[in-house]
């Protein structure tokens, strides 16, 4: 099984992935997580894209395929199938991602477009806070540590991402407007989309989603 998560920044897509990832016993491919790891190590890539990340920009087509089909060539022949979070974001990386599955002789199965409202992504991006040792999320209403600022997992302080303020926010919603929401009518024309309304709470989502898979209409 292949998906595609698509929708704009605070829509839920890694919060999606994260629950449901184990059940389908697919990997979750998070290009923000690829793209973290790389600024926190360092690397070439890592500081060519930093800039990019840290105003709310997307990072150049030609680098995020690459670090996905490293991803794909190391993992495909283990057949677990992909749930991809943050991939392709635009029309360009949508082709390529085609191009990257089929040379391992697979596919993408659907497309899932988690329709949010932006007053409920900017409620959802400000008020998120990260683990500054082991990348756990909370959410200062939603989800919040039992201790104020420290993380329930490790004990490490949570801190705000620069890129979760309004003006940023902002920024990427008219980024995504522009650039990635004509991925969904690039699945639409392969048949491929699946739309549900992720202004409701994570578990309905991921209901939904299960609907989707087991072939109930939604």
């Amino acid at each position: 099984m292949i998906i595609v998560l698509l929708g704009a920044p605070g829509a839920g897509k890694g919060t999606l992935a994260g629950a449901i990832k184990d059940e389908l016993g697919v990997h979750h491919i998070s290009t923000g997580d690829l793209i973290r790891a790389e600024i926190k190590g360092g690397t070439a890539i890592g500081l060519e894209i930093k800039s990019y990340v840290e105003s709310g920009g997307l990072v150049p087509d030609e680098v995020v395929t690459r670090m996905i089909e490293g991803k794909v060539k190391a993992t495909a022949a283990d057949n677990k199938g992909y749930m991809f979070d943050g991939f392709p974001r635009t029309s360009a990386q949508a082709s390529d991602l085609d191009k990257v599955l089929a040379a391992n002789g697979l596919a993408v199965n659907f497309a899932l477009y988690m329709e949010a409202s932006v007053n409920v992504v900017l409620q959802r991006l400000t008020g998120r806070r990260v683990c500054r040792k082991c990348g756990a999320l909370f959410h200062l209403t939603n989800m919040p540590s039992k201790k104020e600022g420290v993380c329930d997992s490790c004990g490490s302080e949570l801190y705000q991402r620069t890129d979760d303020n309004t003006e940023t926010i902002m920024k990427r919603m008219s980024v995504y407007n522009e650039q990635t929401k004509p991925i969904i009518d690039f699945y639409k024309a392969q048949g491929k989309l699946k739309t549900v309304n992720a202004d409701t709470g994570a578990d309905d989502v991921r209901k939904a989603l299960i609907a989707i898979l087991n072939g109930k209409k939604y």
